[in-house]
């Protein structure tokens, strides 16, 4: 078990993740049909594409199950497409985890705009970049920050906010991303009565940021 300097215990490491085999298939932890909850797209229909596997280890994470991909043997990319393009009538895909950019997804991709799919990235930005995609939801964390690459990438900076400091750290994030992309401040849900009021003022004061809810959780859905 690892554990980091506050005491928390972190996922193991994915061995071998970063190996770029074609068609070795994904992680798939779950995949299912909802209303984005959180950030730009919030509101909209889209098929959800979960993957196993993730080396950052948030306390506060919510998908604590994609962790270990050992949990999730591989399913063959193709399958993988021929759901989400068969039941998806809003024809977009969100590829989140985990952290997705931990294995090649060039071929998810590929297969995702052959059948007309929009597709819309959710990562921190620790791993390199592969796959084509048409809106990077990028959410870096302090303990593993994005590579330099993927901050030019980042057509939305959500970051998660427990307290003051993290406001900070949001300041700094938004100093490394391209001109014109959105900014969020999501009050991490746990200690969202905590942190709703100081994130609401914050805004108010700096009106280049808007707000991100999770708002899945308050309609109880996926």
């Amino acid at each position: 078990m690892r554990i980091d300097e506050q005491g928390n215990r972190m996922p193991p490491p994915v061995e071998g993740a970063d190996v770029r085999i074609p068609d070795a298939g994904l992680p798939l932890v779950e995949e299912f049909y909802t209303l984005q909850g959180e950030g730009f797209h919030t509101g909209r229909a889209a098929w959800f594409i979960r993957l196993g596997g993730c080396d950052i280890g948030c306390s506060w994470c919510d998908a604590k199950q994609t962790w270990n991909p050992r949990l999730h043997p591989p399913v063959p990319t193709a399958e993988i497409v021929r759901r989400a393009t068969r039941d998806n009538p809003a024809k977009a895909v969100v590829v989140t985890g985990g952290e997705p950019l931990i294995y090649p997804l060039d071929e998810l991709c590929a297969g995702l705009h052959a059948g007309g799919i929009e597709i819309f990235l959710e990562t921190s930005g620790s791993h390199p970049f592969s796959g084509v995609f048409d809106w990077v939801c990028l959410s870096p964390k302090r303990r593993q920050p994005p590579l330099d690459d993927a901050w030019a990438r980042a057509d939305e900076l959500k970051v998660i906010v427990e307290g003051a400091d993290d406001l900070a750290w949001a300041e700094e994030c938004a100093a490394r991303v391209r001109l014109g992309t959105k900014l969020f401040l999501q009050p991490e849900w746990s200690r969202r009565d905590e942190v709703m009021p100081m994130v609401v003022e914050y805004i108010k004061q700096n009106p280049r940021w808007r707000s991100s809810l999770q708002s899945h959780k308050y309609m109880r859905i996926p």
